[in-house]
């Protein structure tokens, strides 16, 4: 996020920061949070446990349905915009 400024006015978009200690403000990420804990419990050394391992946890969480998203996959849903835009590319030419 270094470079934050700038992407910024190149997409005209706002970016906030939380500010520190204050996670009522970074929501989804304290959720994401409490999910990862079902797994890893605070403070566990994470060198115990394999790359394979950590990636099957990565795997369970990132193809959870989501209420957010009508209980679809987020991928589901990004492989779905993405068709929907190159079908939208593909008629304007």
């Amino acid at each position: 996020m270094a470079c934050h400024e700038t992407l910024a006015k190149r997409v005209k978009i706002n970016v906030y920061f939380a500010d520190p200690h204050s996670p009522w403000q970074r929501p989804a990420n304290e959720n994401m949070n409490g999910l990862i804990r079902q797994y890893l419990p605070k403070g566990i050394d994470l060198s115990l446990f394999s790359q394979g391992y950590l990636n099957a946890i990565a795997d369970q969480l990132n193809n959870r349905p989501r209420r957010c998203l009508n209980y679809e996959i987020p991928f589901e849903v990004y492989s779905r915009e993405i068709s929907n835009l190159q079908l939208s590319v593909a008629l304007q030419i």
